[in-house]
């Protein structure tokens, strides 16, 4: 037992004493029950939904691949240089203008798809976009 006789004073108490450890945990958990809706509500915003799905191609959209070779594949149909600059003009006077989609093999020369970007530059292509495969 906790309480000793004056013989016992050198012994020393075994217990602990557990009432101030309840009296902290009871404050505690008046404290987090009265911040914790107030935090959960700090700020209303409403979150953007996003889904899975695969996004579709229109169809006024310029396909632009390049394979491992460095040759531009406009819509799936080859094409070479000196066409290609005369393709990406017409496209970019076109109105709504098209955006065009690169889709680089990845051991292909980087320079080759510097290249296609600073033709469709030059030639006024305002919207270009990089296709990739998601990583498995």
């Amino acid at each position: 037992m906790a309480i000793g006789t004056q013989q016992d004073s050198d012994d020393m108490l075994s217990e602990i004493n557990m009432i101030p450890f309840i009296d902290v945990m009871l404050v505690l958990l008046i404290i987090f029950i009265i911040t914790v809706p107030v935090i959960k509500h700090a700020v209303n915003i409403e979150l953007p939904q996003a889904s899975m799905a695969k996004v579709q191609d229109k169809p006024e959209n310029i396909r632009l691949s390049v394979d491992a070779d460095g040759v531009y594949f406009w819509n799936d149909q080859r094409v070479e240089d000196a066409d290609f600059a005369n393709r990406l003009t017409a496209a970019a006077s076109m109105e709504p203008q098209p955006e065009l989609h690169i889709r680089g093999d990845k051991a292909v020369r980087y320079e080759r798809v510097a290249q296609a970007m600073a033709a469709a530059q030059r030639s006024g292509v305002r919207k270009i976009g990089f296709i990739t495969e998601p990583a498995p």
